[in-house]
């Protein structure tokens, strides 16, 4: 019988193909292409109102933002005006001490929300958001007018609250009066909110920010005559006064709602004396007209800040 063979182990050794011998090419990204948009005008202002609607939605979120910038103005016109109305009796004509106060407690709720409004700069920069921003295709004059707007949106939005309370100081209501009110507050805010943006654009500290807000703010509303008569001042306050522009939006608004009061002439002549330069009294739309000038002013030092920038 013839043998059959036996079977051989064969051994299965796998070797590498070569590239391009059937093993197929890694597949190369796909290229994505970025086109980046011509700046035109319509880019611009979308750019504007972006950042603005971005400012309304922090302060529509931020509610414990809305009820602590009420405090310090409720504390003012409540506590500070019945707490003194005994003693400033005989001194404001028959006119109570929470209805004199009440415009510049207006006013410092304007302030104070436009300064906070500003501050949210310093933390855009400390968290690395503002330099996003700023590599936008867009000008940086468009990011700062942005700010600028949305801020004095929300500080007008806030003194509305305010002026809702108008009837617990005996202040009647009246479509004139809310429509007055609300245009002098958003022209404070909107310069506010410039003289704020102006400091926050060198600040890289919140807590540098709150400090210097401290320091300027709070003397430039104490000094306004906004819890006070400006009429009669010593010299040194008196120039003071005339130099401070708190000044000049405090009066237009006293004078504004002492209108719609049933005063005497005595005590509108003691409690809202005309503002005056050198024996010349100032108009009041010269007033309104130096307030915007002066965010105007402080706009663009903003925007040539923020150009100089990194």
């Amino acid at each position: 019988m013839s043998e059959r063979p036996e079977p051989r182990a064969m051994a299965s050794t796998t070797e590498p193909l070569p590239a391009g011998a059937g093993a197929p090419a890694p597949a190369s990204p796909p290229t994505v292409e970025v086109r980046v948009p011509p700046r035109s005008w319509r880019s611009e202002v979308r750019a504007v109102k972006i950042v603005w609607h971005r400012e309304l939605i922090r302060f529509q979120k931020d509610r414990m933002r809305i009820v602590t910038s009420l405090v310090q103005p409720l504390l003012f016109l409540f506590v500070l005006g019945a707490g003194l109305q005994q003693l400033s009796a005989a001194s404001t004509h028959g006119v109570e001490l929470k209805t004199f106060i009440y415009p510049g407690v207006l006013c410092i709720s304007v302030m104070f929300t436009a300064m906070f409004s500003a501050a949210s700069i310093v933390w855009d920069r400390e968290f690395g958001f503002l330099r996003e921003m700023m590599v936008a295709p867009v000008r940086r004059s468009s990011i700062v007018v942005g700010k600028v707007l949305g801020g004095a949106t929300v500080a007008s939005f806030q003194g509305l609250i305010l002026l809702a309370l108008a009837w617990a100081v005996h202040v009647p209501y009246s479509l004139t009066l809310v429509v007055g009110v609300f245009a002098l507050q958003l022209l404070l805010a909107f310069s506010i909110t410039a003289f704020g943006v102006m400091i926050a654009a060198r600040i890289t500290q919140i807590q540098s920010f709150m400090g210097v807000m401290q320091m300027i703010v709070t003397p430039m509303f104490f000094i306004s005559g906004a819890l006070f008569p400006s009429g009669d001042l010593p010299n040194w306050l008196a120039v003071l006064n005339r130099l401070d522009p708190i000044t000049y939006a405090v009066t237009p608004m006293r004078t504004l709602i002492f209108n719609h009061l049933d005063i005497s002439a005595e005590a509108n002549k003691v409690l809202n004396p005309p503002i005056t330069w050198f024996g010349w009294e100032v108009p009041i739309a010269l007033q309104i007209f130096t307030v915007f000038a002066l965010g105007m002013i402080m706009l663009g030092i903003a925007i040539v800040e923020f150009n100089a920038g990194d």
